[in-house]
């Protein structure tokens, strides 16, 4: 537990200088003094730049007005794909193969649209037991709006009797005896509640072996584990960046499309009129011509301040490649989880996975007692991290958390556990 030790990784941290980058909240009544921040998991702090990002933007609307659309230095009309290559490079993509608009959920809509097309035989839809309410409420709309009722055409991947953690092999039981009968596979790749990163690429091979479609919602793994949609051959994927991407809160969320499947005009999809070819939009012709690329989801044309908020975070993302935050990620996980295990396990539960292959920058502890009266004494404490149920979740983000911070956090646990 030697405060030196956490100092020194922190002078060894060659991502350390990123911090700087970032604008942390401060201690009410403290003068001066930030708070631990474990919280991006839920919302990703600031980055610096994002008021520059913004306030060049309205600048812009107010000398420009409508001409904004065509004016330099970036026109609103092709805004969105300036965060094109970023944020393919954050989920291991082609940069066609992502689109930047909308919201989550309304994201893994418009491709369920698409890739969810059941049949008699086949109209089943897999999710994990636990995924978040939003995912559940998602996939039992699409099978009401195809006319099944969601308990017969959702199937639940669970954990076993006594369990947190989801098992391949139980999956690959459930593909075993139903597979004939399921159209999609819609898991999230990263459990928002346990922290549990899911074998994605095993995922997609199953699924496809069994004749199904494979689509995540990476809303925890954007921006947090290395990800490689297009070679895992993934058919489709939505995430928020307003986490692991500090987007802000609410911020535009982002959506995959494989290439194989950008490529076939006659797929069936909600349309609008910035999904159709670009030199095409002003035409205001009669057909819809899909752009050749992920562009062909969208329906309308950028929030453009929510993607400036946006462009600012990939530009710190930009200084550090994902291999590296990765390599940060598993080295601060660990030392949380090593200093955890100082303290008795009475305590508490971790029912995040052991294996860092198997986890992102998340650990979710059980706490035994009383975990909403731990976050209040935490907070007071000057943490932020949040409570799920009886589970605490404790984030620390490779792009501004130091090794320091773990160790403080761990020593303010242990005084409100432990009394020492």
């Amino acid at each position: 537990m030697d405060e030196a030790c956490a100092h020194e990784q922190d002078r060894a941290d060659d991502l350390g200088r990123l911090r700087e980058a970032f604008c942390f909240p401060y201690a009410s009544g403290k003068d001066g003094e930030t708070l631990l921040y474990f919280c991006g998991n839920s919302l990703g702090l600031q980055p610096v730049g994002v008021a520059s990002a913004i306030e060049q933007e309205l600048q812009k609307w107010s000398s420009q007005a409508v001409e904004g659309h065509f004016m330099p230095p970036e026109p609103w009309f092709r805004y969105h794909e300036l965060l094109r290559d970023g944020m393919a490079s954050l989920v291991g993509a082609m940069p066609h193969e992502v689109v930047v608009m909308n919201s989550l959920t309304v994201n893994l809509h418009l491709l369920m649209i698409s890739f969810y097309r059941p049949t008699s035989a086949r109209y089943k839809i897999v999710i994990e037991e636990g995924a978040f309410p939003s995912d559940r409420y998602a996939v039992g709309s699409q099978a009401r709006l195809h006319g099944y009722a969601p308990e017969e055409a959702v199937l639940r991947w669970s954990p076993r009797a006594g369990e947190d953690l989801l098992r391949i092999e139980d999956l690959a039981d459930i593909l075993d005896k139903q597979g004939d009968q399921i159209a999609l596979l819609m898991l999230g790749g990263v459990h928002f509640y346990t922290g549990q990163w899911l074998a994605m690429r095993e995922i997609v091979k199953m699924g496809h072996a069994a004749g199904c479609l494979v689509g995540f919602d990476l809303a925890h793994a954007a921006g947090n584990v290395p990800l490689s949609l297009h070679d895992w051959d993934v058919d489709f994927a939505a995430w928020c960046s307003y986490k692991y991407i500090n987007s802000g809160p609410g911020g535009v969320a982002a959506a995959f499309v494989h290439e194989k499947h950008t490529q076939d005009p006659s797929l069936l999809r909600l349309a609008g009129w910035w999904g159709n070819d670009p030199d095409k939009r002003f035409a205001m012709e009669e057909s819809f011509v899909p752009v050749a690329s992920a562009d062909a989801w969208q329906l309308s044309n950028a929030p453009i301040l929510s993607m400036a908020a946006l462009r600012a975070s990939l530009d710190v993302f930009a200084q550090a490649s994902m291999e590296a935050l990765r390599d940060k990620s598993v080295r601060l996980t660990g030392y949380l989880e090593f200093l955890l295990e100082q303290m008795p396990a009475s305590s508490y539960t971790q029912i995040t996975p052991k294996d860092p292959n198997q986890r992102g920058a998340q650990l979710s502890i059980r706490v035994h007692t009383g975990a909403r009266d731990l976050q209040q004494k935490l907070q007071e404490a000057g943490v932020i991290c949040d409570v799920r149920r009886d589970v605490i979740r404790v984030a620390p983000a490779p792009l501004y958390n130091r090794f320091h911070d773990v160790w403080h956090i761990v020593q303010i646990l242990r005084g409100i556990l432990h009394g020492s």
